[in-house]
């Protein structure tokens, strides 16, 4: 027997991207071993895995960027091989060296391969050698009026970190140096460099795949250009709108930079297409890519495989990789809210549902019962649609999100449908811009549906007795006080869904139920009757009568049309789900608590997370401009603004750089309009 045959595969890495590797294994007949952090202990993969080794501590610094107890758990657990999946040390050349020093095979490129990419500036050198166009560097120090915009990266990494764009040469050095803080934070290494910005580029990657005998695949091209902060949001394969000639260039390109590292397994080399279709390199991902569904689904592969089979010293199926076939689109399903500068969320992730048939594939590492926690991206899932066309495989993807049960934190779920029907990426006309000219718009609440969800949410609550028997049961708390069963108006004879309140002689008063839609926070009152029938009916809503209501699912008759409700209640949470849309609202009391109210001009936590800068010369007294970034905060892998929400003073400053803070926490007071008094606030004893 071979000795480099995989029998017990460690993934040295966490969530959807693990369980999808251990999928692959459990269909080869490969044992597999998940590692995970304190705040993982529960987590999908853990429970999925064969094996797993407990990593102690919940930062990432302290779990899974930690190699050596990485390797420690493969040996421990007797693994015979490490795959790194994407994200933490997966680009890491001295872990990859560390695996195979520890006598395990290493599924993924050679080190060599890793250090030669490892930099972007490095890689841009070698790609010039091989032939590849690219961008011409720029120097910060002598970038003048002519070099602008410029777009200022962080040679180690990727994912947006340390990105920023300048369009304004005053705002080089501080920009600069910001992003040289961000990256030294995120890779450990705060080297930046500058190319030009293209203007309305897309962002179009090249799959390649590579084995030990000479083969070098190029699986076809991928359109990443729908990106929020340099991350990307929806994925599509192939790109569209390319021409012939610009494929066989980007393909040839994608071989060349291969080639010229000595690569092996999967890899993906990354392009911007400037807006008159010149192609230029961006850089070399060593690894698998968040987006290889859409790839695996056009040409009919299995990456996970083909890295296994690679490491295993294999050759390629053939000479050529197969035929691709059709139009594959995924988008990404965070725990976030879009309005609200793209703020991850967190909390119990209650409900997660997505529909399942052909054409459509789910990848994630929650369930149902889960908690998003602060520690990692709040990426919920992907969810893939694959059809023989572009056009039905967006309609596709786009049905099945609108049609999600996604109970739980805020999610760009919405935002996402809304993206897919929008008439330019219907039309493909794609760059990374779209979303800085169309947000607005994407998040804007939507008119008059969710007055009639919180008309449903209402008529279940308001057949919910204190003796309701849920999954779709019916109530029968008012029977023990009536001792008989009620009519159900459309179904003669059978058991009604709800009898509640005492019998009165006389036409009852409506009763009234206030709501507020989340995220957007608009209020909603709800009034409605009972009459006899025992059946709730809406008050002062014409054109709207109730077929059916039971504390799960309601059905109205709206205008002449049926609409479906399904309603679930967590707490003073209610989310209703129908054909078209889901809505979530939180129940509000008759009467507010005045303890709960938060003084004008307060700016809160929006997470948990660390103080990492302030703005220059913020300190009480100050004035500030509505709109200006005050204060950024670091959570779940990426940097967030607080900023002024008024023009005025502030008048109390409670953070300071190196902060822990939690959700809600004080971060400081605005005071809106002419000068006001600042409030002392005591400096911390650790910042003294």
């Amino acid at each position: 027997m071979r000795s480099d045959v995989i029998h017990t595969l460690l993934v040295a890495n966490r969530g959807e991207i693990a369980c999808r590797i251990f999928r692959t294994c459990r269909d080869l007949g490969i044992t597999t071993v998940a590692v995970y952090s304190d705040a993982d202990a529960d987590a999908l993969h853990v429970r999925e895995a064969d094996l797993a080794v407990r990593l102690p501590g919940a930062a990432p610094a302290d779990t899974y960027l930690r190699g050596d107890l990485v390797v420690a758990a493969a040996r421990a657990a007797g693994a015979d091989a490490v795959h790194p999946g994407y994200g933490f040390l997966s680009e890491n050349a001295a872990f990859a060296a560390a695996v195979q020093d520890a006598g395990l095979v290493w599924v993924g490129p050679p080190v060599k391969a890793i250090e030669l990419m490892a930099s972007k500036t490095r890689a841009k050198e070698l790609m010039a050698g091989a032939g590849v166009p690219l961008l011409a560097p720029v120097d910060p120090a002598t970038a003048g009026p002519d070099d602008l915009p410029l777009l200022l990266k962080a040679a180690a990494g990727g994912g947006g970190r340390g990105m920023r764009i300048v369009r304004e040469l005053d705002a080089l050095p501080g920009e600069l140096l910001a992003a040289a803080a961000e990256a030294a934070s995120a890779f450990g290494d705060g080297e930046v460099f500058a190319e030009p910005y293209v203007e309305r580029g897309r962002h179009v990657e090249v799959q390649v795949m590579a084995d030990a005998h000479d083969t070098v695949w190029a699986l076809g091209t991928r359109d990443c250009s729908l990106q929020r902060r340099h991350q990307k949001v929806i994925e599509e394969a192939p790109a569209p709108g390319l021409d012939e000639a610009l494929r066989t260039r980007l393909h040839e390109a994608a071989v060349a930079a291969a080639r010229a590292v000595g690569y092996r397994g999967a890899g993906t080399v990354e392009f911007l297409v400037s807006a008159e279709g010149r192609p230029y390199f961006l850089e070399m991902n060593t690894r698998l890519q968040v987006e290889h569904p859409v790839t695996e689904a056009v040409f009919g592969l299995d990456l996970v495989a083909l890295q296994l089979r690679v490491a295993e010293g294999e050759p390629l199926p053939s000479p050529e990789p197969p035929q691709p076939s059709g139009h594959a689109v995924e988008a990404r399903l965070y725990a976030e809210d879009p309005a609200r500068d793209w703020q991850p969320q967190t909390g119990a992730l209650l409900t997660l549902e997505v529909p399942d048939g052909p054409g459509l594939r789910l990848d994630t590492g929650y369930t149902g019962g889960d908690t998003i926690g602060v520690h990692y991206d709040p990426m919920i899932a992907k969810v893939i649609a694959h059809a023989p066309t572009r056009t039905e495989a967006v309609r596709l993807l786009a049905r099945a999100l609108e049609r999600a049960r996604v109970h739980g934190p805020v999610t760009n779920r919405d935002l996402l449908v809304r993206s897919l029907r929008h008439p330019d990426f219907a039309a493909a006309r794609l760059d990374t811009g779209f979303y800085d000219r169309h947000l607005a718009d994407l998040t804007a609440p939507g008119a008059g549906a969710p007055a009639t969800a919180a008309l449903a949410a209402t008529l279940a609550e308001a057949v919910r007795g204190p003796e309701a028997v849920r999954g779709g049961e019916a109530v029968r708390g008012a029977e023990a006080v009536h001792g008989a069963e009620a009519v159900h108006p459309t179904r003669p004879g059978g058991p009604a869904p709800a009898r509640f309140g005492a019998w009165r002689n006389v036409p009852s008063q409506p009763q009234r139920k206030r709501y507020r839609s989340e995220p957007d926070g608009t209020e909603h009152e709800v009034a409605y009757r009972t009459p006899r029938t025992g059946v709730p009916e809406p008050h002062e809503t014409p054109g709207t009568r109730v077929l059916t209501a039971t504390p799960d699912r309601v059905t109205l008759e709206v205008d002449g049309v049926t609409r479906h409700f399904a309603v679930t209640t967590h707490a003073d949470r209610v989310h209703v789900d129908a054909a078209d849309a889901s809505y979530t609202f939180t129940a509000l009391p008759r009467f507010t608590d005045p303890a709960t109210h938060t003084a004008p001009g307060s700016l809160l936590a929006p997470m948990p997370g660390t103080v990492v800068r302030l703005a220059e010369g913020l300190a009480a007294g100050v004035t500030v401009e509505a709109g200006q970034p005050l204060i950024w905060l670091e959570a779940m892998k990426m940097e967030h603004r607080i900023l002024a929400p008024a023009s005025g003073t502030l008048t109390a400053l409670h953070a300071a750089p190196g902060h822990q803070v939690e959700v809600g926490a004080l971060l400081a007071v605005v005071q809106e309009g002419p000068a006001a008094t600042p409030v002392p606030v005591p400096v911390p004893e650790e910042t003294a």
